[in-house]
């Protein structure tokens, strides 16, 4: 091989193990989850609806003005996570007085199943609640029978924020969650996901001089 030719190869080389360098070092994983820790250990909490909720899917919007859920912080040392959230099982929420976009409709929600909400420190505190395969159901009785099945096939994780605070906020903001939509006339069947928003007040059961607070 003539000199000009083992040069270019040379170079060709170098060039080729630069770009594998360049792109090994843009895949290098994410730094690791801070530390969170949810605080009274072991205290039983209750999360109530500040205003209402909506779940909306394709053109209908089903809204709810009351609904509650309750859980408990896990005791110590598993209410601290060194890189991580901080899980905690919560209450199937439940969902009354709801109205439906469409006239003449008249919505019932359901829930049920292992429902778990959790907490990672940061700037926003971050928080995540987990419905189960098919945790939550809203069917609706009148001019159309719909029924909208959330979480159709596999748990779904809906994201929010947390808010310390007296009492602390637990807020979902234009959140997605998977859906399937089945019946006839005026359903949104075509649709495949819904918009949750919601705020959530949350207060101390077994102490409610105390607050719920995530912190480092």
């Amino acid at each position: 091989m003539s000199r000009t030719r083992t040069a270019l190869a040379l170079g060709t080389a170098a060039a080729a193990a630069l770009s594998l360098a360049s792109f090994t070092a843009s895949a290098a994983p994410l730094p690791a989850a801070g530390s969170t820790t949810v605080t009274p250990a072991g205290h039983d909490f209750k999360a109530t609806l500040s205003g209402k909720a909506t779940l909306k899917a394709g053109s209908v919007t089903v809204t709810c003005s009351v609904s509650v859920s309750t859980g408990t912080v896990p005791a110590a040392p598993g209410n601290q996570n060194a890189a991580g959230p901080v899980s905690s099982p919560i209450s199937p929420p439940t969902y009354s007085s709801c109205t439906s976009s469409m006239w003449g409709v008249t919505p019932t929600v359901t829930t049920s199943g292992a429902w778990t909400v959790s907490m990672q420190h940061d700037s926003p505190i971050t928080a995540t609640m987990t419905v189960p395969v098919g945790g939550l159901v809203l069917r609706t009785s009148g001019l159309a029978s719909c029924t909208v099945t959330a979480a159709p096939t596999a748990a779904a994780n809906v994201g929010g924020t947390w808010a310390n605070g007296a009492p602390p906020s637990l807020t979902f903001a234009n959140a997605s969650v998977p859906v399937k939509v089945t019946g006839g006339f005026g359903c949104p069947t075509s649709a495949t996901s819904s918009t949750f928003n919601a705020v959530y007040l949350v207060t101390d059961t077994t102490d409610p001089a105390q607050q719920i607070t995530v912190g480092p």
